[in-house]
């Protein structure tokens, strides 16, 4: 079985979490819910969300993937943590599936994960990205092993990708869900 880790920081956006990690677990991945700073995590439009632990008891040897939900409230407190940008570029040296959505993608540029790659993110936070680093206006890139999205409308989208980089597919599920297949 796969096993993802999802980090939370005070301020994500509720709806790429939720919708995300529900897809990922209708498929059988493993998902282990990874708060930055704690274990109560508030979202950005208020919602009390829980996570299974500390990101500071994980290890990315034990995970196939990780994903950072967007909002920008948690995208800043991940863009400014050390500990998110160590764990981010051990996940892609050891060849790991690495994901962001939304504001997210900005700290895949700040850990040099952006470089030479396609990827989608929310506009207008093109500041916060390396100089040369461009995001395209898809709604969500897989290139190779990384995976990004454009916004919480996307997120059905950018779960098949992330899916998808895992080897699982989404069409039965999105089918008894009834989300439009492309």
């Amino acid at each position: 079985m796969k096993k993802i880790a999802i980090i939370l920081a005070d301020g994500v956006e509720e709806t790429e979490f939720i919708a995300v990690g529900d897809v990922l677990r209708r498929l059988s991945i493993e998902v282990v819910v990874a708060g930055l700073t704690g274990i109560d995590v508030k979202g950005g439009h208020g919602f009390g969300l829980k996570a299974d632990r500390l990101l500071a008891e994980c290890s990315p040897a034990e995970f196939d993937a990780v994903f950072l939900p967007g909002g920008m409230g948690g995208a800043r407190a991940m863009y400014e943590s050390a500990a998110v940008i160590e764990f981010l570029r051990e996940m892609e040296r050891s060849g790991r599936v690495v994901s962001a959505i939304c504001a997210a993608p900005m700290v895949l540029g700040k850990a040099g994960l952006l470089a030479g790659k396609r990827f989608t993110m929310y506009p207008g936070l093109e500041q916060y990205l390396p100089e040369g680093c461009r995001p395209g206006p898809e709604p969500a890139v897989r290139d190779g092993r990384l995976v990004t999205g454009k916004a919480a409308g996307t997120v059905f989208a950018f779960a098949r990708e992330l899916a998808a980089a895992l080897g699982a597919d989404t069409s039965a599920v999105y089918a008894g869900m009834f989300v439009p297949q492309p």
